[in-house]
């Protein structure tokens, strides 16, 4: 009988075990009717309007075609994504905040930094024709520098270590990061990003291999690109003068540079400002990095073109310095352009 009664109690446990756990289903509410514009642009780094215009742009491309197992919606699949590049949190945080999964918040980082990478030309755009012109007329009213299409600088994003290839994304500050390299009018609106290299590559190189610079070589843009001492001095490429042994056109001339240059700078002090996941570092692959940057990037311009400005200073920016400069892809004709230059509109 004893025997009977245990077998009965392996039974009873063994179909408990193998029970199913009832599903649950929890009420996700929507922020933008509990928050104001404020407390919004706190969290998610843009307000309500902006928030809605990024979920339109996107919502095609991730909505789930059936509505079974109450799929998330577009909006808060974006919010998850502006909350991650926001804080720079570990996803099992930001889908703690939400009520869902850790796997479900990488999913909808991940499906998201994906469409919007796609919109890239959209938004992402070197000046031409008439907005050529008027970059040019905006940066010569700053100081006097003629012919301007862009500042370009490059800055380290911190990542973790990769698996493969690992010493080559050491920077020279000793940490693993990509180096990326951005181009920006007087706007602050970043006209060209290339976010694919390794920290250890220098500036001149990431340059050197763009498509940027090929168009350049190429002719297909009139105007120059203002650089720190890390680029070298090209016929469309503007650098200061390393030594100006006291000649005032030379002095006069570095100047301006740096006045209209340090507009590269707030943008990068801008961007990092806003998400700062930029600023902590992306916990994830070079890869995946990229994207998350290039996203960034593109949601910087759709702030900026709808005006939803961050709202914090500029002015105490950390100036990233150059790397030592390439000699051996130096033009010397950008060195004869420079010097003419300095000398009939510095002097």
């Amino acid at each position: 009988m004893a025997d009977i009664v245990r077998l009965v109690d392996r039974l009873r446990q063994r179909e408990e075990r193998r029970a199913v756990r009832p599903r649950t289903f929890r009420d996700r509410l929507n922020p933008l009717e509990m928050r104001t514009d404020e407390e919004l642009y706190a969290r998610y780094r843009f307000r309500r309007p902006t928030l809605l215009f990024i979920v339109h742009l996107v919502a095609d491309s991730i909505t789930h075609p059936t509505r079974r197992s109450q799929s998330l919606p577009p909006l808060i699949q974006v919010l998850v994504f502006l909350r991650f590049l926001a804080t720079g949190a570990f996803h099992q945080l930001i889908g703690d905040a939400i009520h869902i999964s850790k796997a479900t918040a990488g999913r909808c980082i991940r499906r998201v930094a994906d469409v919007l990478v796609r919109l890239r030309g959209d938004f992402i755009k070197f000046p031409t024709g008439q907005a050529a012109d008027n970059t040019k007329r905006a940066f010569h009213a700053i100081a006097g520098m003629p012919q301007v299409l862009g500042c370009i600088d490059g800055t380290f994003v911190r990542i973790s270590t990769p698996r493969e290839n690992e010493p080559d994304y050491v920077n020279r500050k000793g940490f693993h990061s990509l180096n990326v390299q951005m181009v920006c009018n007087n706007n602050f609106i970043i006209t060209n990003c290339v976010a694919r290299w390794p920290g250890s590559c220098h500036d001149s190189r990431v340059f050197r291999e763009s498509q940027l610079c090929h168009d350049f070589e190429n002719d297909l843009y009139s105007g120059f690109l203002l650089g720190d001492s890390g680029y070298p001095c090209r016929r469309y490429l503007m650098t200061p003068y390393n030594h100006t042994n006291d000649i005032r056109h030379r002095e006069r001339f570095n100047g301006a540079l740096c006045r209209t240059r340090v507009v590269i700078e707030q943008t990068f002090g801008i961007l990092k400002r806003r998400f700062s996941c930029l600023s902590i570092g992306l916990r994830t692959n070079p890869n995946r990095a990229c994207k998350y940057i290039v996203a960034c990037a593109i949601l910087h311009n759709i702030g900026i073109l709808r005006q939803d400005i961050v709202s914090e200073t500029v002015d105490d920016l950390v100036v990233q310095g150059p790397d030592v400069l390439e000699h051996n892809h130096l033009n010397e004709n950008g060195f004869g352009i420079r010097e003419n230059m300095a000398r009939n509109l510095f002097s």
